[in-house]
């Protein structure tokens, strides 16, 4: 595919992605919070969905397809960068989605949010080439190092790569356990109409 219809591809599946956001005000962060906190399931149920669906076309096409996935070696830098997006997400009232849908409508709050999205990856861009913690060339390995607190990465393209294991089984494992996840809440909301 040529670039122009890679940017045409992409402008069209961004557009219906984006309409179908907008229409169905889906937010990862309310399927935590709703579930957490009023036991409402509407988008929580929205969002297990979308992860089977990409869980089972992304191990499919590592199997099947020429699918080269990044590999970002989980360490205590990222639980630590995790929790601070997280907190912010809550105080901000939306995920990063939804704030761009909530922007393009006019909220001038989901507009800050914005911005200071914007601010903080461009400090962090600073504080990566300048002084990354810890050293990207000596702790990036894909394998364990405890010296810079980077536990490596597993996923279903290094199950594939390292023990032949296809990556398509490691993606029906994770949909069972999502679908399972899914049917234990329809459950609690048949008992909760019921009770």
């Amino acid at each position: 595919m040529s670039v122009v219809g890679e940017c045409i591809a992409a402008f069209l599946f961004g557009s219906v992605v984006g309409l179908l956001v907008q229409r169905s005000r889906f937010c990862n962060t309310a399927a935590l919070r709703d579930a957490i906190l009023f036991k409402t399931y509407r988008n929580t149920k929205a969002l297990l969905v979308a992860m089977m669906i990409l869980t089972m076309g992304f191990t499919t096409f590592l199997t099947f397809g020429d699918g080269n996935p990044m590999h970002f070696d989980v360490g205590l830098n990222q639980v630590a960068g995790l929790f601070l997006f997280g907190i912010g997400m809550v105080l901000a009232g939306a995920c990063t989605v939804s704030t761009w849908v909530k922007s393009g409508e006019g909220n001038v709050g989901a507009m800050w949010a914005l911005l200071f999205t914007f601010v903080g990856m461009f400090l962090f861009s600073l504080l990566w080439s300048a002084n990354y913690w810890p050293p990207a060339p000596a702790s990036m390995t894909g394998e364990p190092n405890l010296e810079t607190l980077q536990l490596g990465y597993s996923n279903a393209a290094t199950l594939q790569e390292k023990y032949g294991i296809p990556a398509v089984v490691f993606g029906i494992g994770q949909t069972l356990v999502l679908l399972a996840i899914y049917r234990a809440i329809l459950r609690r909301e048949r008992h909760g109409d019921s009770g």
